[in-house]
């Protein structure tokens, strides 16, 4: 495994992690939760009828959400998410999505 392989997986994991503790924190006042599954290329997160799926290829990141929206993004060797001339902290991307599906 390469090492820039190897460091788009540990981003990877870490946006999961994150996806995780955000939708848990979002869902404290009502006792809800959120399931996240991590594969190696898939991240899928769903609470109710809401879900997010993000599948990735190297650093390319396909999101699609439960309503038809969709979008690329791209994993950057910061470890941000970038989406055209865009980017974004991808802990800030992931309480965004977290508080999406928990409202």
């Amino acid at each position: 495994m390469t090492t820039e392989t190897q460091l788009f997986v540990e981003l990877w994991v870490s946006l999961a992690s994150l996806l995780r503790s955000y939708t848990a924190a979002h869902g404290l006042n009502g006792n809800r939760q959120a399931t996240v599954e991590l594969g190696e290329e898939r991240i899928t997160v769903r609470y109710d009828d809401k879900w997010l799926d993000l599948k990735r290829n190297r650093a390319q990141v396909a999101w699609t959400r439960e309503d038809g929206s969709f979008g690329m993004l791209e994993l950057t060797d910061a470890g941000r998410l970038k989406s055209g001339a865009d980017e974004e902290e991808m802990d800030m991307a992931a309480e965004a999505w977290a508080r999406e599906l928990m409202q």
